[in-house]
């Protein structure tokens, strides 16, 4: 009888554990897909928006991307901080908070203004994507690392579709404020369903601060350079100044970083070899990430009738049928995770990179000369969704594989920071370049970027992923020299 009930306990008490950590993947695949729908929603809609709100100019109607992008920056950093420090239980509740609030400005004040504001906001919170990393990480056990990279990755395509084909849906059918009510409504169903599925349990660190006036000071001088860098065709000589401050911002961030006590990165980690070419190569594939998107976007909802026979081009889709050009972005992005994950594991991330960056380079030369049909742009995506996944993939793994688990909120928000900085860059570069050359819209206000700027836009982006190749290469051969100096 004593050994029938210590089995049977022992059965109880793994189905229970089962149980558990089927409740964490639940709730960490929500996170990841809702808060990616959340950021690959916009660039669809953002025509939609630009002709609602009567915006005159292409960077005026970026900077809604950018700011979603610039408040991840922030949340990347103070929220997995916050969970290693509160709990991870706290920092998915104030996250997924941050995402209701940042909905519901823009729902109730109908609005430019409010608008971005709301996209700050829910950028922000947007940041709960990678905090499943942690607590996955701290309530799987063994495997863990896999385990959440893959939720990362799987819901991250998840989301894609979600967000490009899901909001393209809400406001064909209903309206663009219509869909904020949504969104206000699914962000605070999350906010209870991660204070009840997700344990409260001790704090990893019991000591540390949370570095917010060295968040914020990052955040503003990154804003000031990525201003002159979207409106400096507009400005003129007047978008030196935010570049000036910008500069010198940063000049004297860095010297203060380097003496605090709350740093916002880590500097023992970043000095683990290829961690700090994992972080940038993982910004680089963010850049090119938004400008493939926004890119995307942008030329298939140009109605080619709508402009002067000589200046005419574009598909002349709605934000759903534009979101359905994505979907072999999706479905490749979770292929990419798959395929790096062993190479990754067994030492193999040099050539993970590198393969990832040729992918995605010749995805992106592809379109770069042929992007005027549905076709091109399925093609391209499948491949682009691909390099992408890996290069994210490596990346997360390499980062989270250099830390002890107590320590796994620090390195995801590093990681997230730098993912968030690209996007931010890679939306400032496709900014620039497609307010170079502008062409009207015959009976209204309204400019658009004139057709041969998109292929220098891919261009653009196809020399960002072999900055990839560039990057892990010299991080590998100052490791090769740093070797046998350690060894004398």
């Amino acid at each position: 009888m004593t050994q029938t009930h210590e089995r049977g306990g022992r059965s109880t008490a793994a189905t229970e554990t089962g149980a558990s950590k089927a409740r964490l993947i639940a709730i960490g695949s929500l996170l990841v897909v809702l808060t990616n729908a959340i950021i690959f929603i916009l660039p669809p809609l953002l025509p939609v928006i630009q002709a609602q709100y009567g915006l005159e100019t292409v960077a005026e109607t970026m900077w809604l991307f950018t700011g979603l992008t610039l408040g991840g920056g922030a949340g990347f950093i103070l929220l997995p901080r916050l969970a290693d420090l509160h709990g991870d239980r706290n920092a998915n509740v104030a996250a997924a908070a941050f995402l209701t609030v940042g909905a519901f400005a823009p729902a109730v004040g109908d609005s430019y203004a409010t608008l971005l504001a709301g996209c700050c906001l829910m950028g922000f919170g947007s940041a709960a994507q990678v905090l499943p990393l942690g607590f996955l990480r701290r309530g799987l056990g063994e495997g863990g690392i896999g385990a959440a990279v893959g939720v990362l990755v799987i819901g991250t395509g998840v989301g894609i579709v979600a967000g490009m084909i899901g909001g393209g849906l809400i406001v064909q059918n209903l309206s663009l404020q219509t869909f904020f009510v949504i969104l206000t409504a699914v962000g605070a169903v999350t906010t209870l369903a991660s204070y009840v599925m997700i344990p409260h349990a001790p704090p990893a660190e019991r000591t540390g601060r949370m570095g917010v006036v060295g968040t914020v000071w990052m955040i503003a001088w990154l804003a000031a350079i990525l201003l002159t860098l979207t409106q400096g065709l507009v400005w003129g000589n007047a978008a030196l100044i935010p570049l000036v401050l910008g500069v010198a911002g940063g000049i004297a961030w860095f010297r203060v970083e380097r003496r605090s006590t709350t740093a916002v990165f880590d500097v023992t980690l970043m000095k683990t070899p290829l961690v700090t070419a994992s972080c940038i190569c993982i910004a680089l594939f963010a850049a090119v990430n938004a400008a493939f998107l926004l890119l995307v976007s942008t030329y298939a909802q140009i109605i080619p009738e709508a402009l002067r026979p000589v200046d005419a081009y574009g598909l002349g889709l709605s934000a759903l049928e534009t979101g359905w050009l994505m979907v072999p972005f999706a479905v490749t992005f979770v292929v990419g995770g798959v395929i790096a994950d062993g190479p990754v594991n067994n030492g193999r991330a040099v050539p993970v990179f590198v393969g990832g960056a040729l992918i995605s380079a010749a995805g992106l030369a592809w379109l770069a000369v042929a992007h005027d049909q549905q076709w091109h742009y399925l093609v391209g995506a499948a491949i682009i969704g691909l390099g992408c996944s890996i290069g994210y993939a490596a990346g997360f793994t390499l980062v989270q594989l250099a830390v002890p688990e107590e320590k796994a909120g620090m390195a995801t928000g590093i990681a997230g920071t730098f993912l968030a900085v690209g996007f931010a860059f890679g939306t400032a570069l496709v900014t620039a370049d497609l307010s170079a050359s502008l062409v009207p819209v015959p009976g209204t206000t309204l400019e658009v970027a004139a057709e041969s700027l998109y292929g220098a836009g891919y261009s653009i982006a196809a020399v960002l992923a072999l900055l990839v190749i560039v990057t892990v290469l010299v991080s590998r051969a100052r490791s090769a020299r740093r070797a046998p100096a350690v060894g004398s």
